[in-house]
């Protein structure tokens, strides 16, 4: 049964809603860039890594379930497989972004730059020409396996080949090779040289981490929405999200060990270089911010998850899922900002409207590729496993 057979009438209602909300916090978004250029390409920038990180933890995990082939991806794959579709409008989306470099970075500032050594250092690498052409690359990656993974699981619908779920797999293992070494680079380029003279080895897991929490998050909530319609309606039981809550514990506890890891070898290392980049956003009101991240999204979700009727209870896993995805956001706001906010927290307009208007673009287009697919994968050899694993 596809999606459209039972939710058509309520998708395009979503989605035509998604794409109006996205469309006017964009154009505001937009005429205060006129007044304001810096803080548009700043607000901006934080909203675009938010969206982009759902998408890239979308196609990381359902490369996970098709390597693994854990019963727990039955009734998300479908909703991973939407988000994993999105590359080609995020990068339509990322070209704002090219124009406000040297508002964003202090490497494409020719003046900062010849003042600086290290920067001197640096600008073979970190030059807006080579910045673009990396940027090219990861998408076309990340496009590329967007695109094989959807068509090869719509093809197994199609002819029940059993062949295909082999090819999936042998995809899915080189495919999260490329996915990790492109979201590292990626971070490196996009988030960790706004501070130049700060680097991290461990900086790209941690935004690994960031996005495949930040996605199972969003997959929890979707399909707590979706979960009384045919054909979910039968396969959304406590069992299942039992196995889902226990995936987004693993994810939280994955973040913050990776979280506190880097802080802790950078600080108790009294490494002269980096400690400045914890001393911002460890001091005022970045301190009060630190201390909202660590209990909201790690100590209370992690007491919350460790709870069986919690995991088993549809709505207030979603619920608590919905929590995590917007401290997510708090969490890139905190890593994000104080590059250009140094004294404190100052939250604009933009901040709020620009997640907003890229959020509605992405929604709509997330939607789109749901309504086109049959919302249960069909012919999955795993299937029959699946459904008894969930009575």
């Amino acid at each position: 049964m596809n999606a459209p057979d039972t939710l058509g009438p309520q998708l395009d209602r979503a989605r035509r809603i998604a794409l109006l909300l996205g469309a006017v916090a964009l154009a505001l978004c937009a005429a205060g860039g006129f007044r304001d250029p810096t803080q548009f390409f700043r607000s901006y920038l934080f909203a675009y890594l938010f969206w982009s990180g759902i998408a890239l933890g979308c196609v990381a995990i359902v490369m996970m379930h098709h390597l693994v082939g854990g019963e727990w991806g039955y009734i998300i794959r479908r909703v991973l497989e939407s988000g994993s579709r999105t590359f080609l409008l995020l990068a339509l989306l990322f070209v704002p972004l090219l124009f406000g470099l040297s508002r964003l970075y202090l490497w494409a500032q020719p003046a900062a730059v010849a003042a600086d050594p290290l920067l001197q250092h640096k600008h073979p690498y970190l030059n807006p020409r080579f910045f673009t052409l990396r940027a090219v690359v990861y998408f076309a990656a990340w496009i590329a396996l967007g695109y094989l993974l959807n068509k090869w699981s719509l093809e197994q619908d199609r002819t029940a080949n059993p062949a295909i779920a082999r090819r999936l797999e042998a995809l899915s293992g080189p495919g999260l090779i490329v996915y990790g070494i492109t979201v590292t680079f990626a971070s490196v380029d996009w988030v960790m040289s706004l501070e130049p003279h700060w680097f991290s080895t461990i900086y790209g897991m941690i935004f690994m981490m960031v996005e495949a929490l930040s996605a199972m998050a969003f997959v929890i909530v979707v399909v707590m929405m979706l979960a009384r319609a045919e054909p979910l309606a039968d396969q959304v039981t406590p069992g299942r999200f039992l196995d889902l809550g226990n995936l987004l514990l693993t994810f939280v506890m994955l973040w913050a060990y990776l979280s506190f890891s880097q802080f802790l070898i950078i600080w108790a290392g009294n490494l002269q270089e980096e400690i400045p980049w914890y001393t911002v956003r460890a001091t005022g009101g970045w301190a009060w911010l630190a201390v909202i991240l660590i209990v909201l999204h790690f100590g209370v979700p992690f007491l919350l998850l460790l709870q069986r009727v919690v995991k088993r209870r549809v709505r207030m896993l979603a619920a608590l899922a919905a929590g995590l995805l917007f401290m997510t956001l708090v969490d890139l706001f905190w890593l994000v900002v104080p590059a250009f906010e140094r004294a404190g927290p100052h939250v604009h307009w933009m901040d709020v409207l620009a997640p907003i208007g890229i959020g509605g673009l992405w929604v709509a287009a997330f939607l789109t590729q749901l309504k086109g697919k049959p919302l249960l994968p069909l012919h999955d050899p795993q299937m029959e496993g699946a459904i008894a694993h969930g009575d």
